[in-house]
């Protein structure tokens, strides 16, 4: 898989009837091993292991209803009350992140009502901080960490 603009983790990677495999410690499953869910396994373990986000808080493909569609939002990271603090969209690397990918984010966001997007494609990272009453958005220059959320 490709190099990302993450520090490199010691992923579970197993290969099954010529498929390559990854293991997920969020939804403790092996899951098809794709280029979004490199960037999403990778961005994740940075969370945790950088920004101190606890894993047991994060809850990967988590299921919504958006326009009678059933979607789902790559991650969704939560406080310890259970409320929904983080939106987290991945992308394959291959795939640049733009204006379509931050309205995809925001609408599963409908949903949730976070006050933070993160968006990624492994190489680039935008993070957002969103004023819920009053309906904006700010662009941050890093990636907060859980204590700072």
């Amino acid at each position: 898989m490709q190099a990302l603009n993450l520090p490199t983790y010691d992923l579970k990677i197993k290969e099954l009837n010529n498929k390559y495999l990854i293991f997920d410690s969020f939804r403790k499953n092996w899951v098809a091993l794709t280029p979004e869910e490199w960037v999403r396994q990778n961005f994740l373990m940075w969370l945790v292991n950088a920004l101190k986000y606890p894993a047991g808080l994060i809850a990967v493909e988590t299921s919504l209803i958006y326009n009678n569609m059933k979607k789902r939002a790559d991650a969704v990271v939560y406080d310890t009350n259970g409320q929904s603090l983080v939106l987290i969209e991945c992308k394959a690397s291959h795939i640049n992140i733009t204006q379509k990918t931050f309205e995809q984010a925001a609408s599963y966001n409908f949903r949730f009502q976070t006050r933070y997007l993160i968006l990624t494609n492994g190489l680039e990272h935008y993070c957002c901080r969103i004023d819920l009453s009053q309906g904006t958005l700010s662009f941050l220059e890093t990636i907060p960490a859980f204590n700072q959320l």
